[in-house]
């Protein structure tokens, strides 16, 4: 019973837990695909990676992991966002089109670092990047701010783009 001069305290709910807690699994999920990109590109770094001729506006290797950090983390805000905004089943199509285009960056890593085939890469990266483009429009209809999320990956994605077919060319015989 609230007195006068007691503040009225707002019943409790459980709704920020559930917010942190999905929050916490889109970044695990992220996180976990990073993981696996990671294991891939571990196995090509070092003497097959340094032996590739590549061009002088290649990034220097320390600057990778934080921008793919910050990208991950990015991308997991970006798909928590819309599941916030329409749930699982109004997000079918978006959510369904980011697990395309993470599935897509795992592979792209398996087949230039784990593969060593620049080549495909080059390939599968324009259809990661289609990937990326169609998830980042679908999340913009739904919400503004998780679309503007996906831009810098799409950006760091046009970049790698380039990045990997210039390797490609000046590695081919």
């Amino acid at each position: 019973m609230n007195t006068p001069d007691a503040p009225v305290q707002p019943p409790r709910s459980d709704s920020t837990l559930r917010a942190v807690l999905s929050l916490t699994g889109f970044l695990v999920v992220c996180f976990a695909a990073a993981g696996l990109g990671g294991a891939f590109t571990s196995q090509g770094l070092g003497p097959w990676y340094d032996s590739l001729n590549k061009p002088r506006w290649t990034p220097p290797a320390f600057l990778f992991g934080p921008v793919w950090t910050a990208l991950y983390a990015g991308m997991a805000v970006a798909a928590w966002l819309v599941w916030r905004r329409v749930g699982w089943s109004g997000g079918r199509v978006a959510l369904g089109l980011f697990a395309v285009q993470l599935a897509l960056n795992v592979a792209w890593s398996g087949l230039f670092f784990g593969m060593r085939r620049p080549d495909l890469a080059a390939i599968e990266i324009v259809i990661l990047w289609v990937a990326i483009l169609a998830t980042l429009i679908v999340f913009l209809r739904i919400s503004r701010p998780a679309g503007v999320l996906m831009l810098p990956y799409l950006l760091w994605v046009t970049f790698a783009s380039a990045l990997n077919l210039a390797i490609w060319q000046l590695n081919t015989s």
